[in-house]
């Protein structure tokens, strides 16, 4: 038994990672090969049962790992990255909820002749809408900066919101006939909510105490963090059932928007561990779905959940965005996406149970029918919202700005290049004087090492698709040059030579795998590039026309003409380098740096 328990925690985590990965590799949700591994190694297939590997701790697992995940989510939300969008998610979170809440359970009841009691329990369950697949979506879809700060702040906030509706529902279910059930409920809701807020906010404050004192070493930060979150969500459920999600929320967000805190080491501890328990939460609850009863709910739950997507969602986001300054196809974004997540799985999985235990037939079918929808939406959503926000043009234009990593004066000339034809720079650099120098050039710049923790919280790369290694430390840049292998494509990573020996090759004093293609040519350093421009050399930009192209720039009389970038017609921006042959064509722009050649004497003026 040890052996079969050992072996299957084990085979848990290889397949999480493994699902993790596929979903990093296709650029999908990992919720979906999540979920389809759970149910095949489940329903299908019968080789995990949870309930007899983890017995009594499932269901207090399953609690802890979901008050962890909203945690870890709610340190991100910040009250300055949502200016004009307030109204918005208040009416999400309150009017939104009330919409989606009653139109679902209405339909629910109507179509699959759920009881009222089970029909409001889902309703209550399918309002929240799964940050932990909200935000892997955000990345592939890339939407503008509004849709995207309302779809994370609804996600997260409305998680503890629709937990507290389900309780309240089914602690209504339970009281039903008794004397006092409605006065019992309101009870309820408002201990929840006192013990929540106030719990919740002296957690914040005791952490953010104890972090800027420094009353414990930095190694244990972590530790600390994760102990206090288990204790305060522990606590927070022993003076009232299921108040602990509003509590770490409420902790969390506290924690974000207070000053003078450090907390990114907790954020990426955190972070890390979510995915983990992500993983394994979703794969374990997959595979405790009854397949029979899956098959049992037949075409009335496809068209249930044809009215959530269809129905609820968009009644839901344009009442609530009347008369904001959302744009109509903004809106039609927000009402396209609205997938469920891990919450809606978790408390379904558990009230099924509770509800089963006590003679509600239908209940068991809560959990089958709360997968169906987290499925379709999902799936759904994955594959359509991209091109839809490129459909609407709410999304994100292809990246082309540039990250330049050293902040020195050949950076900053050519950042200023860049950024005069609308091409959007950030410099990086731990040299204070150089950053500030930047600055007042009018370039926005970034003061740390660019490959730091730091950096990857602060460092602002909207709009950045580019990457180039332009310090003065040849080993600084393969370094960066390899930390953002991930976030730029292999071809939009750049460094520059240091310096050339006589032969032309570059000094190297390491050799690094992922150093970038070389800046400019071959025969192009750094030094070079220093010398030229101390030496009057001019940065010029040029419009090719059929008069005047591109083989007519290089023959210019007058100077040595070196291409650095070209802007085509599409605003798509290309870096000349020797292992890329650009043609460029009629209304494309260069941007060359042009060096005056040396006027020479007439021999007749010499002999004299």
């Amino acid at each position: 038994m040890h052996g079969e328990v050992l072996a299957s925690l084990a085979a848990i985590l290889t397949v999480g990672m493994a699902c993790q990965w596929v979903a990093w590799r296709l650029k999908l949700p990992a919720i979906l090969f999540l979920l389809l591994s759970g149910i095949v190694a489940g329903p299908v297939l019968g080789v995990f049962e949870p309930d007899p590997l983890f017995g009594d701790l499932l269901f207090p697992f399953i609690s802890l790992a979901v008050a962890v995940i909203l945690f870890e989510g709610s340190l991100t939300l910040k009250f300055r990255e949502i200016p004009g969008l307030e109204k918005v998610i208040r009416n999400l979170i309150t009017g939104g909820v009330l919409i989606t809440w009653l139109v679902t359970a209405i339909t629910t009841r109507w179509l699959l002749g759920f009881s009222w009691e089970i029909a409001m329990l889902f309703g209550a369950i399918m309002v929240v809408t799964g940050p932990t697949v909200i935000v892997p979506m955000l990345r592939t879809i890339r939407p503008k900066e509004r849709v995207a700060n309302t779809l994370r702040w609804e996600g997260i906030l409305i998680d503890p919101i629709g937990a507290t509706l389900a309780i309240l529902v089914y602690q209504f279910i339970l009281s039903e006939g008794t004397q006092g059930g409605v006065i019992s409920g309101a009870v309820v809701f408002g201990k929840i909510l006192l013990i929540g807020c106030v719990l919740g906010a002296f957690a914040g404050y005791l952490l953010a105490v104890i972090l800027r004192r420094h009353w414990v070493p930095r190694y244990l930060h972590n530790y600390l963090a994760l102990a206090l979150v288990c204790g305060v969500f522990a606590i927070s459920d022993m003076l009232q059932a299921e108040s602990g999600l509003l509590t770490v929320t409420v902790m969390g967000v506290l924690l974000a928007n207070l000053k003078g805190i450090d907390l990114e080491g907790i954020l990426d501890f955190k972070e890390n561990l979510s995915v983990l328990l992500i993983s394994t939460l979703f794969i374990v609850l997959a595979a405790r779905m009854d397949a029979d009863a899956f098959l049992s709910l037949g075409w009335g739950a496809l068209a249930v959940f044809g009215v959530i997507q269809l129905v609820s969602r968009p009644l839901s986001v344009y009442a609530s965005s009347w008369g904001s300054k959302l744009t109509l196809p903004e809106r039609h974004l927000l009402a396209w996406i609205a997938p469920r997540g891990i919450v809606a799985a978790a408390i379904s999985a558990l009230f099924a149970i509770k509800l089963d235990a006590v003679g509600y037939e239908q209940a068991h079918q809560l959990v089958p029918l709360t997968f169906m929808v987290i499925i379709g939406t999902v799936l759904l959503q994955s594959v359509t919202a991209g091109p839809l926000a490129r459909g609407l043009k709410v999304a994100q234009p292809e990246p082309e700005g540039f990250l330049i990593v050293g902040a020195n004066r050949v950076a900053q000339t050519l950042g200023k290049a860049l950024k005069d034809n609308d091409i959007r720079v950030v410099l990086a650099d731990d040299n204070w004087s150089c950053v500030k120098e930047a600055e007042m050039r009018g370039l926005a710049a970034y003061w740390g090492n660019p490959a730091s923790e730091h950096a990857e919280r602060h460092l602002d790369l909207a709009g950045i698709g580019h990457l180039m290694a332009m310090s003065e430390d040849l080993e600084l840049n393969a370094l960066v040059a390899h930390y953002y292998r991930q976030e730029f494509e292999p071809n939009r990573i750049f460094t520059i030579r240091n310096r050339l020996t006589k032969s032309g090759e570059q000094r190297k004093k390491s050799k690094f795998r992922y150093g970038g293609q070389h800046l400019f040519g071959d025969k192009v350093s750094y030094t070079g590039l220093k010398k030229s421009l101390q030496e009057k050399a001019e940065i010029h930009t040029t419009e090719l026309t059929e008069e005047f192209d591109f083989e007519q720039l290089l023959k210019d009389s007058d100077a040595d003409v070196l291409p650095l970038f070209a802007i085509d017609e599409k605003e798509s921006v290309h870096v000349f380098t020797s292992e890329r042959q650009l043609t460029p064509a009629k209304g494309w722009k260069i941007i060359s740096l042009k060096q005056p050649r040396a006027k020479t004497e007439p021999e007749s003026e010499k002999a004299e």
